[in-house]
């Protein structure tokens, strides 16, 4: 069996890839690792995009569309770019999200980090992003900062699944407010709950630094290996 397959079927771990590119997903790479490599969520930042748009020419064509109909503000540029690869790198994965009963096959696109200090702006873009992107199986990135702990409590009660970065240290999680039932249940199908719900179980339990490791290489593109509990 394929070693990273072997990773889910064997050991109930999910191999994430912190990579999305416009190429990679139209030559069909993004798919075999999904069919071949049992790849089952992306994740991206506004780093990952920033190599992918300014260091090929990949994305020149839809640039030069957007600025001949006239003058547009760089992040409206950044995001129209963005928003299309989410939404192609989610319809590969779909299989996924649909086999494992949204568990898995997620693709995971970030608020702007000029808005971690800001609850109400955070809950603002987060929903924005959600809507634009028309995903089921999106995940809109939260940092748990003060301010956006509020906000992912409030978004995960609105049914809008939320990736949680930035907990690199316990303190954040130690100040995560718990899950209410609105939040495990709202926007679900019947007998799932919200993968943040399941992140503050899991952190005050014993099974937390299990659930949260990360293993990743250093190889551009980055693969990621997340755990989480077994069912």
């Amino acid at each position: 069996m394929n070693a990273l397959k072997a990773l889910h079927d064997q050991q109930d771990q999910a191999f994430w890839l912190d990579f999305v590119a416009r190429g990679f997903i139209e030559k069909g790479e993004l798919k075999k690792l999904v069919e071949e490599d049992g790849l089952r969520g992306v994740t991206s930042n506004p780093a990952i995009f920033e190599k992918a748009i300014g260091h090929s020419e990949e994305y020149d064509a839809s640039l030069k569309a957007v600025q001949e109909t006239g003058d547009s503000r760089v992040i409206d540029l950044y995001e129209g770019l963005a928003i299309a690869d989410i939404q192609a790198a989610a319809d590969v994965l779909r299989p996924v999200y649909e086999a494992s009963d949204g568990a898995d096959g997620y693709v995971s696109l970030e608020v702007s980090p000029y808005l971690a200090l800001d609850t109400q702006a955070t809950l603002d873009e987060a929903r924005r992003l959600h809507r634009a992107v028309g995903r089921d199986n999106l995940m809109v990135k939260v940092p748990a900062t003060p301010e956006g702990i509020p906000a992912i409590k409030q978004l995960t009660a609105e049914g809008i699944s939320i990736n949680v970065t930035l907990l690199s240290r316990r303190r954040p999680t130690r100040r995560w407010p718990a899950p209410s039932s609105k939040a495990s249940t709202s926007g679900r199908r019947p007998g799932m709950t919200s993968r943040a719900s399941r992140a503050w179980r899991a952190s005050s339990s014993a099974a937390s630094t299990r659930w949260s490791t990360r293993c990743s290489t250093r190889r551009s593109p980055r693969r990621t290996t997340r755990t989480r509990r077994s069912r």
